[in-house]
């Protein structure tokens, strides 16, 4: 008996042109897409030199990238700085510049887009704190402008009477 001739599989990739549900990110509709787990302040409080940073994880290991001045490529390209090897990631996701002015992100024509705290952008100034979302795995900007200042630089801060 012959059985009959089955189709080829179908090996290409389908992307989600539409941000990806909470729960298809493990989160429920109620919770921030983006928590910040205490790593990420644990990982600010470790940094002893000034400067910025992005701070993520993967495959169960905290990693913490400096940004220099220039351009900076995530996506999944074996040339990114920041590479995930993960089909929601765009080969040249998105590109992270950095001069004296401050920190920019930009949508490299992505598929899954890029998010900074859960909101859409083609382009976006990241401030301290901001979440990025690259397909499915989040990246936090940490600014330590104040690591390393000396003390008596900092503002005093009155107590609670007035002191």
């Amino acid at each position: 008996m012959e059985l009959p001739a089955s189709a080829p599989a179908d090996t290409t990739s389908v992307f989600a042109t539409v941000p990806l549900a909470t729960e298809d990110l493990g989160l429920s509709a109620d919770e921030s897409a983006a928590p910040v787990p205490a790593w990420v302040e644990d990982s600010r409080a470790d940094m002893s030199s000034r400067g910025k940073f992005l701070a993520f994880e993967e495959s169960g290991r905290r990693i913490v990238v400096p940004l220099r001045s220039g351009r900076s490529r995530i996506g999944r390209s074996v040339g990114a700085q920041v590479r995930f090897d993960d089909s929601s990631v765009s080969r040249r996701h998105a590109v992270i510049a950095t001069d004296e002015t401050g920190v920019k992100i930009l949508d490299d024509r992505s598929l899954n887009g890029v998010y900074v705290n859960q909101e859409r952008v083609q382009t976006a100034v990241l401030r301290d704190g901001d979440c990025i979302g690259i397909g499915r795995h989040f990246l936090w900007f940490l600014d330590n402008a104040l690591v390393g200042r000396p003390q008596e630089a900092l503002p005093a801060v009155a107590d609670s009477a007035g002191h």
